[in-house]
């Protein structure tokens, strides 16, 4: 028999109301609620890499990224630009590629921007695009939001000469994080270019710059991303220059990709994705999820958004977790998944703090922070 305590607290929990983080919210709910978790997360970035701003050294994983900034110009309203500025160099002693980090630090003057000039951490033909300089990346650009308001749609990735080489591949390979990339003076190896669908694209290269075919290289990539844009027009915006007369050094006429690259912001929410994995695998991509455990190079994803509707034509996985917010879909109203023609959900979902705080502690990127989201199977694994 219950005694009248018991009840007591049966009642209270019975009718009191769930925590912030189960209930459903409303849209303006939703906007308070990432106002005060992108408070929390820049004061939690500022503790977590207070060492390392301050000894201009980013450490992870015994390897060192030491790296030098200057604001140039004043804050704009929605916050500075970023530009990560990668020197040349590479399979080479460390003197010189000290001597090219300082001359890149130099190089390069955006009009009302952070201008960030890493050193890198190997001094090996690849230094710029290891399979750890995913992290490096990533985590420049959360001290640089939480440290000097840079706004993480203004981010721009430039690199000359072996940095141009780690362009060609980061580019791709983290396509959702940059507003824009220029590659100037470097080699494309094998990289597969359909992940910069959204991701406006230079490509500079001196018209005499024969070593390592760098100029007959960068010309038939130029050539390839026309193929990729004539395609799917809405997609792959780029410009080629193939500068006439110049070599390896092009006396920085390639200097015009910046201006032209901050015409340009991130749209975090595209309505036409295109994912393929890269040599080094992601598990997020813009607003989907993939499988942690189904992750390979080459596996891909197609898909576009019209309305509240998703339409899926090609899925390498057995499921794909989508992340909403209201500023893609309206989330009053029910949403209709397909693939390849058939439906796989239709129903509305629930906006939940719980959301917002996952996919923030997931990407670290204050726009990549969902309240909705819905997994859906697409095969039998």
């Amino acid at each position: 028999m219950l005694n009248k305590m018991t009840i007591i607290l049966l009642v209270l929990l019975l009718t009191f109301p769930l925590s912030l983080s189960a209930q459903s919210l409303t849209a303006a709910q939703v906007e308070q609620e990432k106002l005060v978790l992108a408070a929390q997360w820049k004061k939690d970035i500022k503790d977590r890499y207070q060492q390392a701003w301050q000894n201009l050294t980013l450490s992870i994983d015994g390897k060192n990224m030491p790296f030098w900034y200057i604001t140039y110009g004043t804050q704009p309203a929605d916050g500075y630009s970023l530009f990560i500025s990668l020197h040349g160099g590479g399979n080479a002693p460390a003197q010189l590629n000290d001597s090219q980090w300082e001359n890149q630090k130099k190089l390069y003057h955006p009009a009302n921007s952070v201008y960030l000039a890493p050193r890198a951490p190997y001094d090996d033909w690849d230094m710029w695009f290891k399979p750890d300089l995913d992290r490096f990346y990533a985590e420049l650009i959360q001290m640089c939001v939480a440290n000097l308001n840079v706004n993480p749609d203004k981010v721009y990735l430039i690199g000359y000469s072996a940095g141009g080489d780690g362009v060609w591949r980061m580019a791709p390979r983290m396509a959702d994080t940059w507003a824009g990339a220029s590659m100037m003076a470097g080699h494309p190896g094998d990289v597969s270019l359909i992940n910069l669908r959204n991701t406006p694209f230079m490509v500079w290269c001196g018209a005499l710059d024969d070593a390592y075919n760098r100029n007959q290289e960068c010309a038939r990539r130029g050539l390839e991303l026309d193929s990729l844009q004539q395609a799917d027009p809405q997609g792959y915006l780029h410009q080629t220059h193939i500068v006439e007369g110049k070599p390896h050094w092009m006396d920085l006429e390639d200097a015009a990709a910046l201006p032209w690259l901050q015409q340009y912001k991130r749209n975090p929410y595209p309505t036409h994705i295109v994912w393929q994995q890269e040599e080094v695998t992601h598990p997020h991509f813009y607003w989907l999820t993939a499988p942690a455990d189904q992750l390979a190079r080459g596996k891909t994803v197609r898909l576009t958004l019209k309305g509240n509707t998703i339409d899926i034509s090609h899925c390498d996985y057995t499921q794909l977790t989508l992340h909403f917010n209201d500023q893609m879909v309206n989330l009053n109203k029910p949403l209709t998944i397909r693939y390849k023609g058939d439906t796989l959900f239709r129903g509305k979902l629930q906006r939940t703090a719980a959301n917002l705080k996952a996919t923030l502690a997931q990407r670290n990127d204050l726009r990549y922070m969902f309240p909705a989201q819905v997994t859906i199977q697409l095969q039998r694994p």
